[in-house]
């Protein structure tokens, strides 16, 4: 296989209308992970999420949680959790059921959720904390972004919308 021109086929996405997808997006995607800087991906993916052209952020987190594997998922619930100050914690209670044990054990200074208590959490239940992570943590985008910048398997499960706003956003970045 030739060298890829990643200028060129970034180009591809500076211009694609809002709220479309680019054919191509997740195969191109997969190359522009493996060439790109840590820092240009977790940034253009944290652009991405924080964009109007993609769903909202429960949604995406739902949607890459139902997909990743347990530890993908104790990581992204670590994320969320990480990212919001302890007096928000304690608002979290009625999320309820394994969620709201996970808060409580969080907020007590537990660091990490583990992969066998991720995996008892459902979807709806991590919609439902990372729109509440939306509103109570600024910076939820940054660190989900570079989350996902460390797993970009996940940002394909995302949708193919998401995948090409999250490339025309590396694209920006790349172009300074």
């Amino acid at each position: 296989m030739p060298p890829l021109d990643l200028g060129s086929l970034l180009s591809k996405y500076l211009n694609v209308p809002a709220g479309q997808s680019a054919p191509d997006a997740e195969n191109h995607f997969d190359q522009v992970a493996q060439q790109a800087s840590p820092d240009v991906m977790s940034q253009g993916i944290s652009d991405a999420l924080r964009s109007d052209q993609t769903p909202s952020l429960g949604e995406m987190a739902s949607q890459a949680f139902s997909k990743a594997n347990p530890q993908q998922q104790a990581g992204l619930l670590n994320q969320i959790l990480g990212s919001l100050n302890p007096g928000s914690l304690g608002s979290l209670g009625s999320l309820g059921g394994v969620l709201g044990g996970l808060v409580g054990q969080f907020g007590g200074g537990q660091a990490q959720v583990t992969p066998e208590q991720a995996s008892q959490v459902s979807p709806q239940q991590v919609q439902d904390l990372a729109n509440h992570a939306e509103q109570h943590a600024p910076g939820i985008f940054d660190k989900l972004g570079s989350f996902y910048a460390q797993h970009p398997q996940l940002v394909k499960t995302l949708g193919s919308a998401a995948v090409t706003v999250a490339r025309a956003k590396i694209a920006k970045r790349m172009r300074g």
